[in-house]
């Protein structure tokens, strides 16, 4: 049995379909999951084969180190400080940290507009991590309010319709989900990070991570693998897949520029790129 550590309330990645009578798992990160699963067990493969384990965002890491959990397929950003900690898949996903907030707020973005404002992110997540920094830094806003992080993203959109926050900070992947699940907020502003979705697996399984990479080549190019999860999943909320480049951010501290070296991305790399295997220039 494959172990797998998941996300069960992120509309379009991991959740649960109310509307569904059987009340299984979907999305685009249980496709990827159930794809994982095929290829290992073969014509062995039944639905016993996976059990899904709903992992907290701070608690990803301390699963996988700990083989709670075989591996973890969460919407789980590849950075140098988890790299360390963790071994991470070949990238699957391009994204960016991005801000969802009320469509009648007066925020515009990751920026001044922020001022005095509540802002939540979840615990362990690279946007947390970000905030604490740039609040540090100077780059945003000393009245800019971090709120406590949450146990789970799902939590921040809580808090936002609650009106215990003023904004959310979150990867735009995510973001889009949420605003696509709560007509009353929308996204603000561009995404200001370039960050990768990567499978996490326990350091010492080499032969998994390599048996993963594997599975992930074939799945960007079957018929029925990523394009196919794409349009089921995330095309509504996210639009057709571009192959706008997305500058990477400047910062190395643990943050998307220094993971995406590690990995051989190069500065512009794209979302088509990422899925196309086309992400990385050898040696590099």
């Amino acid at each position: 049995m494959l172990k797998v550590g998941i996300d069960q309330n992120s509309y379009r990645w991991g959740y649960r379909n109310p509307n569904s009578s059987s009340g299984d798992l979907e999305g685009f990160d249980i496709d990827l999951v159930t794809a994982i699963a095929k290829n290992i067990f073969g014509g062995s493969y039944t639905a016993n084969s996976v059990q899904f384990l709903a992992i907290p965002t701070n608690q990803r890491i301390p699963a996988v180190r700990d083989k709670q959990v075989d591996m973890v397929v969460r919407t789980m950003t590849i950075t140098c400080d988890r790299a360390g900690q963790v071994a991470f898949s070949a990238p699957y996903f391009l994204t960016g940290q991005q801000v969802l907030a009320p469509k009648a707020s007066t925020i515009t973005g990751y920026d001044g507009s922020l001022a005095g404002q509540r802002v939540c992110s979840a615990s362990g997540s690279t946007a947390n991590d970000r905030l604490t920094d740039d609040k540090a830094s100077g780059k945003l806003p000393s009245s800019v309010k971090i709120l406590p992080p949450v146990a789970n993203q799902l939590d921040c959109l809580v808090e936002l319709q609650l009106g215990q926050a003023d904004a959310v900070v979150t990867d735009g992947a995510l973001a889009a989900s949420q605003a696509a699940q709560d007509p009353t907020v929308e996204l603000k502003g561009t995404t200001f990070t370039t960050e990768y979705y990567g499978v996490a697996m326990n350091r010492g399984a080499t032969d998994l991570v390599r048996r993963v990479n594997r599975i992930l080549e074939t799945y960007r190019t079957s018929p029925d693998g990523w394009r196919a999860s794409y349009t089921k999943w995330l095309l509504p909320t996210l639009g057709k897949d571009s192959s706008r480049p997305i500058r990477r951010p400047r910062t190395t501290r643990d943050g998307p520029s220094a993971s995406a070296r590690r990995h051989g991305l190069r500065r512009n790399t794209t979302q088509r790129e990422v899925i196309d295997g086309r992400h990385g220039t050898p040696g590099r």
